[in-house]
């Protein structure tokens, strides 16, 4: 069988996606199955200029919004790339992007398409203030969704909230399948270490809905309660000038490293002590399964994929979004008692191993490409 993964970023790209589906070729072997993979390049810039309609909806309705406008020029530009690249047959095409998986149907309607929906970019855009709830680049967003459901032959996400943010915007949401991330245990490699002072870390792209103004100000509380802590910050994006002022505001700056961003993160991840990352939103949190492989205790909040992953007080510490007091507290919990936080550590690991390795996704993909062919 002769499969395609379409990504929308090239797999070196952080995120739950790169961390997955390149460790999948490796998995998918020939005779059987070949894999290849195939992206947009990061160069690629107004060269689709082919007319766009959508079955479902008029986008011409939204098109005053800049945000709408490069959208739709990005799946011009996807569709270019994809006729001008892709020259051989598939037996199955596994999109990981709207757009690859829209652009993908255009181009080779009779090939079947699996649509898997990693994540909300109008949430994002939302808890980043970049567009309105309700608004006009919001509503077309959210109509994308029953346009992959008619155009695609079967949608996948990660989690059972993710299915149920989806519910409102699908014809079928039933017909939604949940497959969660899957990570190749060969790249976390547990160190054993003794920190006299405890080592937090968090890991992510520096956006507002990542809450990380939430995380400063409970480890300025932490501070202030006479803790003693590390904060390490792996990650770069648009409000890092912002976070590090918020540091030195607070206090807390010489507590704080700003690594910026690092290809791969895991590799030593496994010498800090508690992952911590107070989302305001997520749809998986790959980052938290990651962090457990690496043998870290966990805190996180309440939201989304991450309330799927962590049961609170058993493989990790969950709490209230926004609730930086709260967080504080949870923190405390782990920085003063080392026996607590190797068990939340080595229960986390164990969890992840079990419900999030790579040959269990592989395991539920091959059973749905298996129907289409």
């Amino acid at each position: 069988m002769k499969l395609l993964q379409a990504l929308f970023f090239p797999p070196e790209q952080p995120g739950g996606v790169s961390s997955m589906i390149p460790y999948l070729q490796d998995k998918f072997n020939p005779p059987h199955w070949e894999m290849e993979l195939f992206s947009l390049p990061k160069r690629i810039r107004s060269k689709g200029s082919e007319p766009v309609e959508f079955h479902t909806f008029d986008w011409h309705k939204y098109e005053e919004s800049p945000i709408v406008q490069k959208y739709i020029q990005t799946y011009r530009d996807y569709l270019w790339w994809t006729k001008l690249r892709i020259k051989r047959p598939y037996d199955l095409i596994h999109a990981h992007h709207p757009i690859a998986g829209l652009a993908m149907k255009e181009v080779f309607p009779d090939t079947p398409v699996v649509q898997s929906v990693h994540s909300s970019y109008e949430r994002e855009l939302i808890l980043n203030g970049r567009i309105k709830e309700n608004g006009l680049e919001h509503s077309f967003l959210t109509s994308i969704y029953r346009e992959l459901e008619y155009k695609t032959d079967k949608m996948i996400t990660v989690s059972r909230s993710f299915v149920e943010y989806l519910s409102p915007f699908v014809e079928h949401p039933d017909n939604v399948s949940v497959i969660p991330n899957g990570f190749d245990e060969k790249r976390f490699k547990p160190v054993p270490h003794e920190n006299e002072v405890a080592q937090l870390v968090t890991v992510c792209r520096l956006v507002p809905a990542k809450g990380l103004d939430i995380l400063l100000k409970a480890c300025a509380e932490l501070k202030s309660r006479g803790l003693s802590y590390v904060l390490h910050i792996i990650g770069d994006g648009p409000i890092r000038t912002e976070l590090e002022e918020l540091a030195q505001r607070l206090g807390i700056y010489d507590e704080t490293i700003f690594y910026g961003y690092t290809l791969h993160p895991e590799e030593f991840m496994p010498f800090f002590d508690i992952f911590v990352l107070p989302s305001r939103a997520e749809a998986f949190g790959s980052v938290f399964a990651e962090a457990a492989l690496c043998s870290l205790a966990l805190v996180g909040t309440a939201v989304g994929g991450v309330a799927e992953q962590i049961e609170d007080g058993s493989n990790g510490l969950l709490v209230a979004s926004e609730d930086y007091l709260g967080l504080a507290d949870a923190l405390e919990k782990v920085i003063v008692d080392p026996s607590f936080r190797y068990e939340l550590a080595r229960t986390g690991s164990d969890h992840a191993k079990s419900h999030y390795s790579l040959n269990r996704v592989v395991h539920e993909l091959k059973k749905i490409y298996l129907q289409f062919h």
